[in-house]
């Protein structure tokens, strides 16, 4: 199975860089990656930008929820 790398844009500004390009086991439309005490929702709108000189999904952050308990 191909993984595929995208790059997460926006959201908090505390999120590590080396935590905006992330791998995925497969294409989907919408990301939630575990934050903090919380989640950050990513969502693909189509764009795409360059990582290492690879052509990869660009995610966008729509929202943050928080851990249910």
């Amino acid at each position: 199975m191909s993984k595929i790398k995208v790059m997460l844009v926006g959201g908090p500004n505390h999120l590590p860089a080396e935590q905006r390009v992330v791998t995925l086991a497969k294409f989907c439309e919408k990301i939630k990656l575990p934050f903090g005490s919380g989640y950050e929702h990513f969502l693909h709108k189509g764009e795409r930008t360059h990582v290492d000189g690879q052509e990869v999904p660009a995610y966008h952050w729509i929202m943050r929820t928080a851990i249910a308990e």
